[in-house]
């Protein structure tokens, strides 16, 4: 067992694309669309949150290389009940980099939830409606 031996192989570019959402109330989108969430800016923060989990992904999934990632780019889409996310994330590695996508937007998605959490929360302090969902590899590349 372990991880998986990369030794042998040599370093081309890597991309993967990775996507995923969170549904929301119509009137969080609202605010989050004027500018007026407590917190700030979800999307700005998003995008931080985005970078900062790529670059942290083999501390959180044991088996992961450490990759010196290249770049990273994030883009958001605000529908009328959701917020869609997009991450790119390129490196010259001996190995792939779809989890270090799947990890930016897994954070994204969660940072957006963490700032808008007080308008989400129903008269109990649940979130009935609220879920982050969709996530998946979009596409993976692999240029020899």
């Amino acid at each position: 067992m372990g991880m998986a031996d990369v030794s042998g192989k040599k370093p081309v570019l890597r991309t993967a694309v990775a996507e995923g959402k969170i549904t929301l109330g119509r009137d969080t989108v609202d605010l989050i669309l004027s500018g007026d969430v407590k917190k700030g800016d979800p999307l700005a923060a998003a995008e931080i949150a985005a970078i900062l989990a790529v670059k942290k992904t083999p501390e959180l999934i044991p088996h992961c290389h450490q990759i010196a990632v290249e770049d990273v780019s994030c883009e958001f889409k605000v529908g009328s009940d959701e917020v869609y996310a997009k991450l790119r994330v390129a490196a010259t590695a001996k190995t792939g980099v779809e989890m270090e996508a799947l990890v930016g937007v897994a954070a994204a998605l969660a940072t957006v939830w963490d700032m808008v959490k007080y308008l989400e929360k129903d008269a109990d302090g649940q979130y009935p409606n609220t879920m982050i969902s969709g996530i998946r590899v979009k596409e993976k590349a692999k240029r020899l």
